[in-house]
């Protein structure tokens, strides 16, 4: 494995970190083109201030690809290297693709709702062509190390009691 990769992973990883520290779910990204990081994000808005409703877009894929888009929009997207604590959602697996993103780096694998196995032969034609990478399990124990905490504090409901919260509890 090479070592860029975990250098980057630990930059998403430390912005995991923040995020639990702040009480929210526990996913960092960064997304690095020419081997420099040019854009960040992490989970919000996961139910960490309970006078705010849990809004599901601002997950950390979003947020790092609306930092890169107000920073740096002149960047050819299909360049980018997205890594990320979590496998991104469905959600976030099709905003990156639809932005031209093409390699996708994650650590912890999303049991509930990962959205990179997905198999783009069976989409309609706008997918069918696309060509991506996807690396997973990179740094994936310190990862999951940051969803055991998160899951076992009980100071977050957000995906508590959820396939995701049991099926992270139950990792060795």
């Amino acid at each position: 494995m090479p070592s860029r990769h975990l250098d980057f992973m630990k930059k998403a990883l430390t912005e995991a970190d923040n995020a639990l520290k702040n009480g929210e779910f526990p996913v960092g990204c960064v997304m690095v083109h020419n081997q420099k990081i040019i854009a960040c994000g992490r989970r919000q808005n996961s139910g960490a201030n309970p006078s705010q409703p849990v809004n599901e877009i601002d997950h950390a894929e979003i947020m790092a690809l609306r930092e890169l888009l107000t920073l740096s929009p002149q960047i050819n997207l299909a360049e980018v290297t997205v890594y990320a604590t979590l496998e991104p959602c469905l959600m976030c697996y099709a905003t990156l693709l639809i932005s031209g993103i093409r390699t996708i780096v994650y650590a912890y694998e999303d049991a509930m709702g990962g959205g990179t196995m997905l198999r783009l032969d069976q989409l309609p034609p706008l997918y069918q062509g696309m060509k991506i990478t996807i690396i997973p399990h990179i740094m994936r124990e310190e990862s999951l190390s940051l969803f055991k905490q998160f899951f076992s504090s009980g100071q977050n409901a957000y995906l508590k009691d959820t396939l995701l919260a049991a099926y992270t509890l139950e990792q060795r």
